[in-house]
Parts: structure tokens; C-alpha cells; sequence
């Protein structure tokens, strides 16, 4: 499915601001990455975008690409180290962007590291938040039945 460019949008402090470069004719593709607080360690690594197989600079944060009018295929994934799969949290969707106009888009990185990204239209939701949960309370479970063991050993 193909994400168009809206015809329409609203003022918002919450929305970043229009491209001006864009508003005469030329169009664009903005990518905002995120991660979540709870994957504070992906700060240290570069997400990877890619606009029709070509690499584009990106950073945390948004990312605006100048592109022609027509059909694109968006890209984005976080490198690993090389001992694991290269390609973290990976995500595509293909654009159509239309002359004068932003095509909105937002990446989530997972929580967990063998799952897959989401992008698409904002907002999105950050894969794996319910598994991250059901191992943190795990661990913590774990650390609560070691302590009490361990108490009841030592009396």
C-alpha cells in the first residue's frame, strides 16, 4: 500500500514545520526516527535510510529528502554488530509523492532487537513493548525469588 502525501496540514507546535525548498513545485519525504526510552543503547548507532535503494544521511531524529514526483520505496533499518544478522528492526513502505508536497513519514524502532521496525504514517507504535515487558518482569520475578532464597537460606 502506497502512503500519499496529504492534501491538507494543519498548524500544530507538535508538527515540525512546512519544507520551504518544497513549496514551490519540488517534493520531499521526511522520515522521523525514533527509538524508545526503554532502547536507550540504539542512540549509539545510525539508523540506515534508504530512498529507492540509495542511502541517504540519517541521523536520530527527522531526516527531509528531496525526491521527484512518483513512486518511491523507503527503507530503514538499524545495523547490528557482524556477529548477528546485519539488518535490526528493518521496515519499508513505498510513497507516492505528489509536486509541492511532504510525504510525512515515522519510524519506530523495536524494543527487541530480532523484531522488525514500524514505519508508516504518524504515529506509530514501537514493536515489542508487550515481550519487553513479559521479560523484565521475568527478570524481575527471578531477582525477588533469588532474594528470598536467599534470606531463607542465610535464617
Amino acid at each position: 500500500m502506497a502512503t500519499i502525501a496529504p492534501p491538507y496540514r494543519p498548524f500544530s507546535p507538535s508538527l515540525p514545520p512546512i519544507d520551504t525548498p518544497h513549496r514551490h513545485g519540488g517534493s520531499a519525504v521526511a522520515v522521523t526516527l525514533r527509538y524508545a526510552p526503554l532502547a536507550f543503547l540504539l542512540r549509539r548507532r545510525t539508523p540506515v535510510l534508504e530512498i529507492d535503494g540509495q542511502g541517504v544521511p540519517a541521523h536520530w531524529g527527522r531526516v527531509v529528502q528531496s525526491v521527484t514526483i512518483g513512486e518511491h520505496h523507503v527503507h530503514v533499518h538499524v545495523p547490528r554488530p557482524a556477529k548477528v544478522s546485519a539488518r535490526g528492526g528493518a521496515a519499508e513502505t513505498t510513497v507516492i509523492a505528489l509536486s509541492g508536497r511532504t510525504v510525512e513519514l515515522e519510524y519506530r524502532a523495536p524494543l527487541l532487537s530480532l523484531l522488525g521496525g514500524a514505519i508508516g504514517v504518524p504515529p506509530q507504535r514501537h514493536p515489542g513493548v508487550i515481550g519487553a515487558w513479559i521479560l523484565l518482569a521475568t527478570v524481575a520475578v527471578l531477582v525477588a525469588c533469588g532474594c528470598v532464597g536467599l534470606i531463607m537460606n542465610a535464617g
